[in-house]
């Protein structure tokens, strides 16, 4: 199970990343194999021409293709996701999610703009073949306090939400990943249990 955090804030410093890197801390814990894209680092000009031979989108693009699950983090602006993620997402082939679990997460100003994730993000996500999108998670900017030196807190009812939606990117990972005809049940849990006395 390989995971990749897709960053899709312009911003080098955001609530968004921090909510992405707060995923990123509990899989760690957790052994997973974690990879970062932060999409403001590749070339501007690259992703507006669409130019996929482009050294930072090839290696962009590679890294989607490798990754068994993908974790991807917006911030709000006006209804709808970031554009820098909205060109990113256009320049994947149609079938560029095939086979990958994919979480989305998305931070904003207020709760009016919530409901962004499922109509302005799913249909896009649903669209690239993925075989899982889990539940989103949207989170206002007071849920997240970013501190000094690059660390922030989460309020603890996100918190909360984030380590569901580690547990469920966890197993639906694992699941994903297994080898055909392979139990995930350990083989203590598969043997049955007999009533005694003593």
């Amino acid at each position: 199970m390989s995971v990749l955090l897709i960053a899709g804030s312009p911003s080098e410093r955001s609530r968004s990343a921090a909510l992405l890197e707060s995923v990123a801390q509990r899989l760690s814990q957790r052994g997973v194999y974690v990879e970062r894209l932060l999409l403001r680092e590749l070339s501007p000009q690259a992703l507006l021409l669409a130019d996929t031979a482009h050294r930072t989108v090839v290696r962009a693009l590679d890294q989607v293709a490798r990754a068994t699950t993908v974790v991807i983090c917006t911030p709000i602006y006006k209804a709808a996701y970031s554009g820098v993620l909205k060109v990113f997402l256009d320049l994947l082939p149609q079938t560029g999610f095939k086979g990958k679990t994919v979480l989305p997460l998305a931070t904003g100003g207020s709760a009016h703009h919530m409901l962004a994730l499922d109509y302005a993000l799913r249909p896009v996500l649903q669209s690239l073949a993925p075989r899982l999108v889990l539940p989103g998670i949207y989170v206002t900017d007071v849920h997240i306090n970013l501190l000094p030196e690059g660390a922030h807190t989460l309020s603890p009812d996100i918190g909360e939400r984030i380590d569901d939606a580690v547990d469920a990117l966890f197993a639906e990972g694992l699941r994903a990943s297994k080898p055909p005809g392979l139990s995930l049940v350990s083989p203590l849990e598969s043997v049955p249990t007999v009533p005694c006395s003593v």
